[in-house]
């Protein structure tokens, strides 16, 4: 992980974290990653417990957040949501295909989403549209009753997040949610922290809700992801629930 020099500093080098986030050099690192559960989340894909942890977080949250949104049923499964950065649908597998009738997928590197394309999930007709581009590029076309995106939002800068949030916004049913679940930075300065290794930010809650706010987008709840074992040096994870300010 490189180091920023903080926003407000006397050194006039300053730049942004998000500025140096370089598409092609992602899409690079994805392409040597294991197009499979496990080589989606790295090292810990060796811990069968991560994913189990965190998809049973993810379910409590959803309930959680449905409850809040009047006329939204929590006992019916939506009808259209989206996985979007679904990898090989590790999410769409374990969770997504739980609370809705069909799951669309938006997924930039081709080897990830041929695995979709293959899967028993596209065969069943669990996965719909599986759009293979980067949500940076991805304009909804559908209204979606849950957009759901994980662990991929470090590959835009501030400005296409911003951009991407408010074409989810618009493309949200009335009782529609977007869930955001990222990784928070943990930098002694609170601030955005970029990594090289895959050319990524992870950002602080404070810059989330500043993106959000700055999307038209209200957070209608927010947890930090629990039950992680301790003995794990592991980035705090928090999930965001989001509905249109409108």
């Amino acid at each position: 992980m490189s180091s920023t020099t903080p926003a407000g500093s006397s050194d006039e080098t300053y730049v942004p974290p998000d500025a140096h986030i370089n598409h092609d050099a992602s899409i690079k690192y994805w392409n040597e990653v294991s197009a499979s559960s496990s080589g989606m989340l790295g090292m810990l894909g060796e811990y069968p417990w991560y994913t189990r942890i965190d998809l049973r977080g993810s379910k409590t949250f959803l309930t959680k957040a449905r409850r809040l949104i009047p006329a939204c049923s929590t006992q019916e499964k939506f009808k259209l949501g989206v996985d979007c950065g679904a990898g090989v649908g590790r999410i769409t597998e374990g969770f997504l295909r739980e609370v809705c009738e069909v799951v669309d997928a938006v997924e930039p590197v081709e080897k990830f989403t041929k695995v979709l394309h293959e899967g028993h999930l596209k065969d069943k007709g669990i996965i719909g549209d599986i759009y293979t581009m980067g949500i940076e590029s991805w304009n909804p076309e559908k209204k979606y009753d849950l957009i759901w995106t994980q662990f991929c939002v470090g590959h835009l800068t501030d400005v296409q997040l911003v951009e991407y949030f408010a074409r989810c916004r618009d493309a949200l049913t009335e009782t529609g949610v977007m869930v955001v679940k990222e990784n928070m930075s943990t930098d002694l300065r609170g601030e955005d922290m970029y990594d090289d290794e895959d050319s990524s930010v992870t950002r602080t809650d404070e810059k989330f809700r500043k993106l959000f706010k700055d999307a038209g987008m209200n957070v209608i709840l927010s947890e930090i992801q629990t039950g992680f074992p301790k003995s794990f040096k592991l980035l705090p994870v928090r999930s965001y629930a989001l509905r249109p300010n409108s």
